[in-house]
């Protein structure tokens, strides 16, 4: 496999840990005049009136913006949403589009870009590609899982772990944020749930990364979801580690465990929300990694923005 579309394949390997299956994105035919099909068509988002706020992780999105990326963008946008969190990043473009291009397209789109998921990052790729980053608008470089090699997937079990140990992921995380930092950019990680769980020698990952990583270079990206699957507390995280967990993926977990639109499902997000501040949360972005029972991701994203806005969300 080529390291150069592990943005893409990394994450792919949590569909073997939920394996439920999958439903292709159904498009329609837009009814805009003919001079905006090129970036309307085969969605099945219109125009609409909904209050802008809140970001989407696109990786919700992500078969969407594999067949028509201008066009998904599109529908982000009248579904509400303001900023984006990107997981795309192949060959120097960001959904086969030039770093200057995207952000003039989000530009033209009223999207902000935020942050982005680049999995494929290794000590020697990193200024090339936070050069690349930095050029797109984002401010939040984030490592979604161990780079370099370090993710590992049980396939037999279905769970997801690391190789090489937290001192030595601490110790990568400290080099690329200082690299991000000289980039003018802002270095996060983000979790899945095996951090959560003491390893073979006794050690939680994610309290050693949050006890032993430089907090003026590295920080964090909680979600919300798998930090529940874990059986840890965000509370409890908030009130260890004030101030460290910059941004939260918002995703909802239904009764049976899966992933579920925000507001259908078991989170007490108000009860998180609440605690805000205190987390240091500065962006939000709502997730959904899989759909189920029939329901299209660019319907799932309409129905978890409403359901922000009702939990409080802004």
């Amino acid at each position: 496999m080529k390291r150069k579309r592990i943005d893409v394949l990394v994450k792919g390997l949590l569909l073997a840990f939920i394996m439920v299956g999958s439903h292709a994105c159904k498009n329609t035919t837009s009814k805009d005049a003919a001079k905006e099909e090129d970036n309307r068509a085969e969605t099945n988002v219109e125009e609409s009136d909904v209050a802008k706020f809140g970001g989407l992780a696109l990786y919700t999105v992500r078969d969407a913006m594999g067949e028509d990326a201008r066009a998904t963008l599109k529908a982000v946008a009248d579904a509400g949403y303001e900023n984006i969190e990107a997981a795309g990043y192949v060959d120097g473009k960001f959904y086969n589009m030039a770093p200057d291009a995207f952000k003039s397209y989000l530009e033209e789109l009223g999207l902000n870009p935020i942050s982005t998921h680049q999995g494929s990052v290794t000590l020697e790729n990193a200024d090339a590609m936070m050069a690349d980053v930095k050029t797109a608008g984002f401010e939040y470089f984030v490592i979604p899982v161990p780079p370099m090699g370090l993710f590992s997937f049980d396939q037999e079990t279905r769970t997801m772990g690391m190789t090489g140990g937290a001192k030595n992921l601490a110790e990568i995380l400290d080099t690329l944020g200082e690299k991000a930092n000289a980039a003018g950019l802002k270095l996060l990680y983000h979790n899945h749930d095996f951090e959560f769980k003491e390893n073979e020698d006794g050690v939680v990952p994610i309290d050693y990364l949050l006890e032993h990583c430089n907090p003026e270079f590295v920080n964090f990206q909680m979600d919300l979801y798998w930090v529940t699957k874990a059986g840890a507390d965000p509370i409890a995280y908030f009130d260890k580690y004030p101030g460290r967990f910059k941004a939260w993926h918002v995703k909802d977990m239904d009764e049976q465990g899966r992933f579920a639109p925000v507001g259908e499902g078991t989170i007490d997000f108000k009860t998180i929300l609440a605690q805000k501040e205190r987390s240091g949360m500065q962006y939000y972005f709502v997730e959904q990694d899989m759909t189920f029972d029939g329901l299209e991701p660019l319907e799932a994203i309409k129905i978890s923005h409403e359901g922000i806005g009702n939990i409080g969300f802004k």
